[in-house]
């Protein structure tokens, strides 16, 4: 804990604390809200550490158990930090028959990740999806907002390196 009383921890920066603190001022006495400050808070600093969770739990006087509950029931929220990029591969019937598993293949070797983790360096965050709804555009990869349809496992290294 640093002077403030902010528990330290290398992903929370000191210009985040104000907005935390914020969010969890704003809603303290509002009931129900934990959804809404757990979202706000993922927004600033990216996801939820464990830290953070208790931290909340204190400001909204919630035990850490309820806060952590609601924060590992949601799939909307992540305790393990995300990458800047975030990967879907659709790995639904068409996908698949199309060759989606070879383009996971190359993608979880060369950067290093498995799917559903996030690479050292946090540039990628690598999700298999069961459907993306583009299957006319057997395979399709998803890269933040960007969709990519027919790539293979030789083009798809290509893709990914105009994401930084």
């Amino acid at each position: 804990m640093n002077a403030l009383g902010h528990p330290d921890h290398p992903d929370v920066t000191e210009e985040m604390w104000p907005q935390l603190d914020r969010s969890i001022q704003i809603h303290r006495s509002v009931p129900g809200s934990i959804i809404t400050v757990l979202r706000e808070c993922q927004d600033i600093v990216g996801y939820l550490p464990v830290e953070l969770l208790d931290y909340i739990g204190r400001g909204m006087n919630l035990p850490s158990s309820e806060v952590y509950g609601v924060a590992s029931f949601y799939a909307l929220f992540s305790m393990t930090p995300k990458g800047r990029h975030t990967i879907k591969l659709c790995l639904g019937t068409a996908c698949y028959v199309k060759g989606i598993k070879e383009v996971l293949t190359r993608v979880e070797n060369h950067y290093k990740v498995k799917e559903g983790g996030t690479t050292e360096d946090r540039r990628f965050s690598l999700q298999g999806v069961r459907c993306l709804g583009a299957c006319g555009l057997a395979p399709v990869m998803v890269v933040d907002h960007d969709t990519h349809g027919a790539i293979s496992s030789d083009k798809v290294i290509d893709i990914l390196e105009k994401y930084q």
